[in-house]
This record gives structure tokens, C-alpha cells and sequence, in this order.
């Protein structure tokens, strides 16, 4: 009985805290400029300001635990994906903050640590992507695909951050970070791939 109750409990306390989150967000939609306090939460989730402190936590928690569902809507996406490539990921992420752009702006420009949001996804998937394109011989067998995927991630961060500021609109946003990919690719391509992936460098140009 005592741990049905006790994983009855913990679902009650997974709801509210779930609506906390929905009601920061919803918050962050009305009014994309005003103070995300505490007690504005708790009002629009119908909890007391004491909840939203102990399932959340202070407002840099709430801005992590908005960062945290943004990665776990992404894993969603991308496990949808199943066997996608490099570029599937990088268009996924992109796609994913361009589509509520209200709160991801308002969390990257908050949060402390806004440059670690995409330390555990998407880096994980386009860590695998890279490894199953060298396992596939696209890629030169002597390259650290983990390197690889982090120096693409610190551009996709940078990109990010330009988009927060209005100064990269959502279409250059995206084309910034495939520039990043495929500058990457091209340089790891092994030799019967290499003209396949400097392509779209000569294409595009500098962006």
C-alpha cells in the first residue's frame, strides 16, 4: 500500500510540476517582456508560490527546467528520425527553438548557463550520426568523431545566441549552422567522398 501511495504521490507532484513549466511558458507567450516571478507562475498554475519553489526551484531552476523539456521534446523528434544523418540533426535543433521562439529566446538570454543547453541533446544524436557516417567510410577513419560533433555544437551555440539577438534571422539561423556541418564534414570527408561533401560549400558560399 505504502508504495502504491508513494507512486501516487509522485505522479500528483510530476502533474504539478508539469503545469508549473506550462504555465511559465504560457506566461512567456502572453507577455514576452515582463518579469517571470515566482508568484505570476503559481497564480497561472493554481499552486501556492511555496510549489512552484519546491517542484522547480528559483527562477534560474525554471529557466533550466524550460531548457531540460526543450531537450526532451528534441530527443522526441529526433528518435522519430531513427537512423537520421548529421544534417537531420542540425535541422531538427534549429527547427525545434524557431518553432517557439518567445520562450527559447527568453531562456537563452536568461539562463546562466544557457550555453550548456545543448550539452545532452542534440550533441548525443550528432555524436552517433558522425560515428555511423565513419563506420560508412564517408568520413577518414582516424577522426575523433566526438571532437567533431563539439566543434559543430560551440557553432550552433554561437548561431543560437546571434538568432536570440536579432541579429540572424530563422532562415540564416539555419543556414549558419549546416555552414558549420558542412565545413566540418568537408574537412573529415575521406577521399571518395570528398568532392560529394565540399559541394555544398561551393554552392553556398560564405554565409
Amino acid at each position: 500500500m505504502q508504495t502504491v501511495e508513494g507512486g501516487l504521490r509522485e505522479r500528483h507532484k510530476a502533474q504539478r510540476r508539469a503545469r508549473i513549466l506550462d504555465a511559465a511558458r504560457e506566461l512567456l507567450r502572453d507577455r514576452p517582456e515582463s518579469v517571470l516571478s515566482t508568484e505570476r507562475i503559481a497564480e497561472r498554475a493554481g499552486v501556492a508560490p511555496a510549489t512552484v519553489y519546491n517542484l522547480v526551484g528559483p527562477r534560474d531552476k525554471i529557466w533550466e527546467a524550460l531548457a531540460a523539456g526543450f531537450m526532451d521534446e528534441l530527443e522526441g523528434r529526433l528518435a522519430a528520425l531513427a537512423a537520421g544523418g548529421p544534417s537531420d540533426v542540425v535541422r531538427s535543433t534549429v527547427q525545434l527553438f524557431v518553432d517557439d521562439p518567445v520562450v527559447s529566446r527568453r531562456m537563452v538570454r536568461e539562463w546562466e548557463e544557457s550555453g550548456l543547453v545543448l550539452r545532452r541533446s542534440p550533441l548525443t544524436q550528432l555524436r552517433r550520426a558522425l560515428a555511423d557516417a565513419r563506420t560508412q567510410g564517408l568520413l577518414r577513419a582516424d577522426i575523433d568523431t566526438d571532437a567533431l560533433a563539439s566543434v559543430v555544437g560551440t557553432s550552433c551555440v554561437g548561431a543560437l545566441h546571434q538568432w536570440v539577438a536579432g541579429l540572424i534571422d530563422d532562415d540564416r539561423f539555419l543556414a549558419r549552422a549546416l555552414f558549420a556541418l558542412d565545413v566540418a564534414l568537408a574537412a573529415a570527408a575521406a577521399d571518395p567522398h570528398r568532392d560529394r561533401l565540399l559541394a555544398p560549400l561551393r554552392s553556398r558560399g560564405a554565409v
